[in-house]
């Protein structure tokens, strides 16, 4: 094995993190007898060699070896090598993408050879697909599906296979593998689709039968049976009462191998694991870090298949949103504590990117946050916690569970600062004053958690009981280097809370900022001041000397505005904003001038010549601030418009200027834009592979200016 491995010019070639001298280690690290070893080797070939995907030179000198290894029944963990050589050979270049820049030729030149390479040899995973090792069965449909050069003799040797399969797992392989042919070769989708539809009429086995309505789902949906639901819904109750699947047991009943189940893994504020929380002596690559987390989540199911098919099921029904919400109500009604689980994540999945009628999901989720496996509340909430209003329906819910457990009201990580828990976040978004004592209780720890001041904006009035902890804390916070990470929590809380007896903490504050990240600090206390209004009086003086500093010329501006009215100081300050080399700045000023009104109509011109800017924003802050110091609606209204087409990330705040604005004609354009918004069923934020925790709220908040302006309940100028 490995004839001619160190005649290849190695460290000539790199790889993602320098050179690529250290391969021919690697390559024997995946022969070895040692788990421990192939496991290192296979993290740093994914790791460096084939880095997030990317195909280097060292990788394609790899492809030969990597075959040896595949091939020979002495290695262990072969299937991970075909799983590495799948993954290698499979990128498909887009052919219609005719120009590529001058930096990606290489790339797209590496990705190519790979492809062609991996293809070359892939008739060795014929070989495979009846091989001893289960794992490299389990490998190799999906090896011969993306990578074979003739999908017909694949789909007739995956077909012939299936009968003969002893292992469940593989034979779930087989369809999926199957559904990838319909889909890379389209005119054998209705041979696909035929061998699929057979399988859920014929086949036996609940978890082939829910496989095969998943591949169809994903490749043709239209052929799916219209009882979709109930015939899903059917198969996961046989699931449950296949030998090793969880029984219907009485609800009611705790079944003692749950409380064997140990908690799922903590995630950091932005979701992944804390894998310094892993016990001793586990596996330190990130490939057994991910395998014992795959394990640790699998542990106890009957069928831990089961969720992958539910997903791959979800997506293929798209924007079937009835038949994916009635689903998952039906999964949440289920005894076993697993799929209530899995459903859980998948609402989640599902509100995040979907508009519908979730009333009864959301409750059902919300009932999952009494049951005492914690994996499930803890899901749980962490879905509720990014449905804000949408929540409403467990309010109770959530202050129930905040009162039983009130370790959880503040989350500790291995790094940075503290944040709230999740329950504690869900009730504040709700406005609902029972997550006032968690939060109080959150400002007497030594170390504020960095998300409580949006936690009091959401609460607004119900939250006044803490002004006087947040000016207490701030009045201690030191004016150091820390002053920034420490002080921003507590200016945010009483910003949203308007609290203008806080003035003389804040103006201590921006006074003393320190040098280290003093420009954000006084910021984040000019806005502040501003949200104070008239009853931040004493801060004037400080107000007009900070319009003459850079930086924060234009917040100190927009603070002076709302506290004294004062236009003839603010608005020379803002007028030269609009001239700054800074795109931001530029907007920040626009903005403020918009909140002047008729009182700076002077400017309309300068803001008249930056509808026509190269940057979007720029141009939509501009017409927002037009229509508002003009009050005239026409030339402004035509260049959101056009913003709300080109970036959808802009909506919703042209929608707010459109609800201001009035009435919008019924028989309007701006009219029609609503509409249309309106009748759309996927949220205009939704993204494939990658979300943001304010998705949902942004969505339903652009739903509702929009039928605001079609009322025609607008509040008018701003003036």
């Amino acid at each position: 094995m490995f004839s001619g491995i160190d005649e290849v010019d190695w460290a000539s070639m790199e790889h993602a993190y320098g050179p690529a001298d250290d391969v021919p280690v690697l390559l024997r690290g995946l022969a070895s007898a040692d788990p421990a070893e192939r496991e290192s080797a296979l993290d740093g070939m994914y790791g460096a060699v084939h880095h997030q995907g990317d195909v280097y030179a060292c990788t394609l000198a790899c492809i030969p070896f990597l075959f040896e290894l595949a091939v020979d029944p002495d290695v262990q963990d072969r299937g991970s090598v075909v799983e590495l050589l799948t993954s290698i050979g499979g990128f498909d270049l887009d052919e219609d993408d005719d120009e590529i820049d001058e930096d990606e030729i290489e790339g797209a030149a590496n990705y190519a050879m790979a492809a062609a390479a991996v293809t070359a040899g892939a008739g060795v995973f014929f070989e495979l697909i009846a091989d001893e090792d289960p794992g490299v069965r389990l490998a190799a449909p999906l090896a011969l599906a993306t990578l074979h050069r003739h999908p017909v003799r694949v789909l007739d040797l995956l077909r012939e296979r299936l009968p003969a399969e002893p292992d469940e797992e593989v034979r779930l392989a087989l369809v999926e593998a199957a559904g990838r042919v319909a889909l890379r070769h389209r005119p054998l989708a209705g041979r696909v689709v035929e061998w699929l539809t057979l399988l859920v009429d014929r086949e036996r086995a609940p978890g082939l039968r829910l496989a095969a309505l998943a591949q169809l789902a994903r490749c043709c949906p239209d052929a799916l049976p219209r009882d979709v639901v109930p015939v899903v819904s059917g198969l996961l109750r046989e699931l449950r009462t296949a030998p090793g699947g969880a029984p219907d047991a009485d609800p009611d009943i705790e079944p003692e191998a749950d409380a064997e189940v140990e908690p799922e893994p903590e995630t950091d504020p932005v979701g992944c694991p804390d894998l310094s929380r892993a016990e001793p002596g586990a596996a330190p690559t990130l490939v057994g870090q991910l395998r014992a987390l795959s394990a640790q989540d699998s542990a106890g199911r009957g069928a831990p298949w089961a969720a992958d098919l539910l997903r791959t099921l979800h997506v293929g029904l798209d924007d079937r949103v009835g038949d994916r919400t009635a689903l998952l109500v039906d999964q949440l009604r289920s005894p076993d504590r697993w799929q209530r689980i899995d459903a859980v994540r998948m609402s989640g999945g599902l509100i995040r990117a979907w508009r519908g009628s979730y009333g009864e999901l959301v409750a059902l989720v919300g009932d999952q946050l009494a049951d005492p496996e914690p994996r499930l509340a803890e899901a749980a909430s962490h879905v509720l916690e990014e449905l804000f209003s949408l929540a409403a329906p467990t309010a109770d819910a959530l202050a129930a569970r905040l009162a039983a457990d009130p370790g959880g009201w503040v989350k500790e990580w291995a790094s940075g600062p503290p944040g709230l828990g999740s329950t504690v976040k869900a009730l504040s978004r709700l406005g609902d004053a029972r997550a006032v004592p968690a939060l109080a209780a959150a400002l007497e720890l030594p170390e504020v958690p960095h998300d409580v001041g949006f936690a009091v904006a959401h609460l607004g009035r119900a939250a006044c009981p803490l002004a006087a902890a947040l000016r207490r804390r701030l009045a201690g916070v030191p004016l150091d280097e820390g002053a920034y990470d420490r002080a921003s929590p507590l200016l945010a809380g009483l910003t949203g809370l308007r609290a203008g007896e806080a003035t003389p903490e804040v103006l201590r504050v921006l006074r003393g900022a320190p040098e280290y990240r003093g420009e954000w600090l006084r910021t984040a206390a000019l806005r502040a001041l501003g949200s104070f209004g008239p009853a931040a009086r004493e801060a004037v003086p400080e107000l007009r000397a900070m319009l003459r500093r850079p930086g924060t010329a234009t917040e100190a501006a927009e603070a002076l505005w709302a506290v004294a009215g004062d236009r003839d100081a603010v608005l020379p300050v803002l007028t030269e904003g609009l001239g700054s080399d800074q795109v931001h700045d530029r907007r920040a000023a626009a903005a403020a001038l918009g909140a002047l009104g008729p009182q700076a109509a002077v400017v309309a011109p300068r803001l008249r010549g930056l509808l026509a800017h190269d940057e979007l924003w720029l141009r939509v802050d501009a017409a927002i601030a037009l229509w508002e110091v003009t009050g005239r609606p026409e030339e402004s209204t035509e260049v959101l418009l056009t913003a709300w087409e080109r970036n959808r990330h802009v909506r919703v705040r042209v929608a707010e200027c459109l609800a201001r604005m009035g009435p919008v004609g019924p028989a309007s354009t701006a009219a029609q834009v609503l509409r249309a918004e309106l009748s759309s069923v996927r949220r205009h934020n939704a993204l494939d592979g990658g979300y943001g925790s304010h998705d949902t709220y942004e969505d339903e908040k652009l739903l509702a200016l929009c039928r605001q302006a079609l009322r025609g309940t607008g509040k008018g100028s701003t003036a």
